[in-house]
């Protein structure tokens, strides 16, 4: 979207320094909060992509390193659930220092190990009014889907077959307002011709519809 400009930005939490990327268009609708999968970052490609498709509708992003460099480097940090909810709860408290994104509506859009996080920090959190889900593992949150309130999309490919088991499961035990979606030829990373197109319409739509002041 014309006007909009990315910021790189650094989160300060209480032990740990976290570079981000802030974009937010002018008379922005809303803002998204990104948390990437396992071994991912701020960088992440897919992401950036879809990033890009949520801002061109007028809403603002934020992209964010979940862990510091040597976080990383502990394999199982990436899969610490708690840690990471409550680094996206620890930014999405940050947001309001910077004034372009202290009035905006918030959602969370999660991949893989991220969705999980998302929706636990959601539970916590009640400005997030929207989640969306790309090739997320929500079983790894069971224990507080019933409690998620802010409306959420699954999106899964339909090669992935295991994590489409899993996400029905997940999907039975939320309480909120909610959708799965299947993209026909996908597999877990969305890598084929038109599948992350595809997550991108039905992410901003959902957004689009949540996000509304």
């Amino acid at each position: 979207m014309i006007g909009a400009e990315a910021v790189a930005v650094d989160i300060e939490l209480d032990s740990v320094v976290l570079p981000g990327i802030l974009t937010v268009p002018p008379e922005a609708s809303g803002l998204v909060v990104f948390a990437h999968g396992s071994g991912s970052s701020r960088l992440s490609p897919r992401n950036a992509l879809i990033a890009e498709a949520i801002q061109a509708e007028g809403m603002g992003t934020l992209l964010f390193d979940l862990l510091t460099e040597e976080e990383d480097l502990v394999y199982d940090n990436r899969f610490d659930i708690d840690l990471i909810a409550n680094r996206l709860l620890g930014a999405t408290d940050w947001l309001p220092e910077r004034p372009e994104a202290r009035s905006l509506t918030l959602g969370y859009f999660g991949a893989s190990t991220g969705a999980a996080a998302a929706l636990k920090a959601a539970v916590h959190e009640p400005r997030v009014r929207a989640i969306v889900s790309r090739g997320g593992r929500p079983d790894l949150a069971l224990d507080v889907l019933p409690r998620v309130r802010a409306a959420t999309l699954l999106i899964v490919g339909s090669k992935d077959t295991i994590v489409i088991d899993l996400n029905r499961h997940a999907y039975n035990k939320l309480q909120c307002e909610k959708c799965m979606e299947i993209v026909p030829g996908a597999s877990h990373l969305f890598e084929e011709p038109g599948t992350l197109e595809a997550v991108e319409q039905l992410a901003v739509a959902w957004f689009k519809e949540h996000l509304q002041p």
